[in-house]
C-alpha cells in the first residue's frame, strides 16, 4: 500500500493505453518519428505505441523490476528501457535528432505533501517553478502533484519543437498546466482535455483525463483549452478560458458578471495537524479528546470550532466541538502557557510526541504546540464561512452566545466582521441565487474542493450590491428558513463597508 502511494502506481490497462494510442494515431493524426514514455511502468504504453511507425521508443522507469518486465515482454528494436527516475535524465540531446515526438503515458498521481508524510525520495528538485509568495509556496498553494511538475518539465523539453505532449492526470493538473502555459506565455498550437471514467479504468473516484497538448516550434498562443469527453472525441463539451491570473468556464460567462476582485479578506481555517490532542468534543462540564481522554483545562485557550461537515445551516449558533489556540498569530512563543494556563499546558506536554510526529515545513524550528492559521483575522467576533468540500456552497454566519471567537478548520474558508448586522448581510448576500449562479460556474465541481480562496477572491462585493436589492435578500432569507430580519439600513451600510473596503 505504502509503494502505491508514494509512486502514485496506478498502471494503466492494456486496453485503455490502447484507446488513447488509437486515438492519437487516427483521430489527432500523430505521426511521430521519437516516443518518450517518461513514467512507464509495466510498459501498457510502450506496448501500445508499437501502432506508431516511429523510429525510436524510449521508457523511463524507476522501479527495475517493472523495467524487468518491460523488456521480457517488449520484443522490440525500436524500444529502449532506461532504469532511472525521470528528474535525473536528460533527454535534450536525446530529442535533437527526431522531426515529430510524441510523449505519452500516466505519470504518478501522487502530491509533495503525500511524499513528505511518507519520507520518499521520490521527488522533483525543489523549484518554485510558479513563483510563488514565501507563505504560498510553504503552503498548499504549492502542493502541486508530481504528475504535474513531470508535464511542466516535459513542455520545458519539447515547447519548442513540433511535440505532443499526451498524458492520463487529474482533470484538476490539467487545468493547472493549461494556467501555467498561458501565465508563462508559452508558444502551443493546441490544448485538450479529453476526459475518461477513472472508476471504470483505475477503480478510484477521481475526475481524470487525457491531456493533449501539441506545439508546432513556432510562435502560436490559443487562448482557450477545449473540453471533450472520451467516448465523444469530436463533441465540445465545454471551453476554459484564462483571464487575470485565473481559469474559468466559458460557462461562467452566461452568469451574472460578479468576477472581480473581493473587497474582503477570504481566510483558511486554522491549521494545526493534530486533531486527537487539539480538538475535543464537550461532554458536560469537561472534555473527550480524540482519544476518548476525560480533559479538564482552563477555557482562556478554548473556543469553539466548526468543521466542513458542519455547515449545514445559515447560523451556526451552538458548538460541541472546541480547539485549543495555543497563538494569536504565527510564531507566538507559548512558553507562557505554562502559567497562566498549567492545565493546558501539563495536557499538551503529556501530549508531546504527536506535535513532534508533525512533517509540515510550517512547524520547523517554530515554538511547541504552534498553529497555522492563526492571527487577528481568526478572533474576528463575526464570521462569514463554508466548506470548501460541497458542491454546492452554503455560506454560515458563525456566532457564538457570548460573543467569542468561532474557529473554523483549515478545509473551510472565512471573512470576519465587527458588526452583526454586516455578517448577517454577507451571509444572505452569498446565498442569494445570483451569486450561487455566480460561484457554481466560477467553481470546478470535478475538483476535490470546488471552492477555494482562489475562486471566492473573485467575488466583487462591489458589483453584487449593485445588482442585488432588498426583496432578493428577503426571498434568500424565506428560503434559508429564516426570520425576516434583513432591512433597507442593513443594506445600504454593508454598501457603505464595501465601497470604504474597496
Amino acid at each position: 500500500m505504502r509503494a502505491k502511494r508514494e509512486y502514485g502506481d496506478y498502471q494503466t490497462p492494456e486496453f485503455f493505453s490502447k484507446a488513447v494510442c488509437t486515438y492519437l494515431k487516427e483521430t489527432r493524426k500523430l505521426t511521430p518519428t521519437l516516443i518518450i514514455e517518461p513514467t512507464c511502468g509495466k510498459g501498457s504504453f510502450l506496448k501500445s505505441s508499437l501502432i506508431f511507425n516511429a523510429q525510436k521508443i524510449i521508457g523511463i522507469e524507476v522501479n527495475p523490476k517493472y523495467c524487468a518486465l518491460c523488456a521480457q515482454e517488449i520484443n522490440s528494436p525500436r524500444v529502449k528501457i532506461i532504469n532511472a527516475n525521470f528528474f535525473e535524465v536528460n533527454l535534450d540531446k536525446v530529442i535533437e535528432d527526431y522531426e515529430e515526438i510524441l510523449i505519452v503515458g500516466n505519470p504518478p498521481w501522487v502530491n509533495n505533501s503525500t511524499l513528505a508524510t511518507l519520507e520518499s525520495q521520490n521527488l522533483p528538485l525543489k523549484e518554485n517553478v510558479k513563483g510563488l509568495k514565501g507563505i504560498e509556496a510553504l503552503t498548499g498553494a504549492s502542493n502541486f502533484d508530481i504528475c504535474e511538475s513531470i508535464i511542466l518539465k516535459l513542455i520545458a523539453l519539447v515547447s519548442n519543437k513540433k511535440a505532443t505532449v499526451a498524458m492520463l492526470c487529474k482533470t484538476s493538473v490539467a487545468r493547472n498546466v493549461f494556467a501555467e502555459l498561458r501565465r508563462t506565455n508559452t508558444s502551443f498550437k493546441s490544448s485538450e482535455i479529453i476526459k475518461f471514467n477513472a472508476q471504470q479504468v483505475f477503480e478510484i473516484c477521481v475526475s481524470a483525463c487525457l491531456l493533449v497538448i501539441k506545439f508546432e516550434g513556432q510562435r502560436i498562443e490559443p487562448q482557450v483549452c477545449k473540453i471533450y469527453d472520451f467516448d465523444k472525441p469530436c463533441k465540445l463539451k465545454n471551453t476554459l478560458l484564462y483571464k487575470a491570473g485565473q481559469v474559468y468556464s466559458e460557462h461562467a460567462l452566461n452568469t451574472e458578471d460578479f468576477l472581480g476582485t473581493c473587497c474582503f479578506k477570504w481566510r483558511q481555517g486554522i491549521k494545526h495537524d493534530c486533531a486527537k490532542v487539539m480538538e475535543l468534543t464537550r461532554n458536560g462540564e469537561s472534555f473527550i479528546n480524540g482519544f476518548k481522554e476525560r480533559v479538564n483545562l482552563e477555557p482562556s485557550y478554548l473556543y469553539p470550532l466548526v468543521k466542513s461537515s458542519m455547515f449545514k445551516v445559515p447560523i451556526l449558533n451552538d458548538f460541541s466541538k472546541f480547539v485549543i489556540v495555543t497563538q494569536k498569530k504565527i510564531r507566538d512563543d507559548t512558553a507562557h502557557l505554562e502559567f497562566d494556563t498549567p492545565k493546558t499546558w501539563d495536557y499538551l506536554k503529556a501530549h508531546q510526541e504527536y506535535f513532534l510526529k508533525r512533517k509540515s515545513s510550517i512547524y520547523k524550528n517554530a515554538p511547541p504546540f504552534s498553529m497555522f492559521g492563526v492571527g487577528d483575522y481568526a478572533f474576528a467576533k463575526y464570521k462569514v464561512g463554508l466548506s470548501g468540500f460541497y458542491k454546492k456552497p452554503l455560506f454560515s454566519l458563525l456566532v457564538a452566545k457570548d460573543h467569542q471567537a468561532v474557529m473554523v478548520d483549515d478545509t473551510c474558508y472565512f471573512i470576519g466582521f465587527d458588526e452583526f448586522s454586516d455578517a448577517y448581510t454577507a451571509m444572505l448576500i452569498l446565498n442569494s441565487q445570483k451569486v450561487q449562479d455566480f460561484l457554481i460556474s466560477m467553481a470546478f465541481l470535478d475538483a476535490k474542493r470546488p471552492y477555494t480562496i482562489k475562486v471566492l477572491e473573485r467575488i466583487d462585493f462591489n458589483k453584487i450590491v449593485k445588482a442585488l436589492t432588498l426583496t432578493e435578500l428577503k426571498d434568500t432569507e424565506e428560503k434559508l428558513g429564516l426570520k425576516p430580519y434583513i432591512t433597507e439600513t442593513m443594506l445600504e451600510n454593508f454598501a457603505k463597508l464595501v465601497e470604504f473596503k474597496a
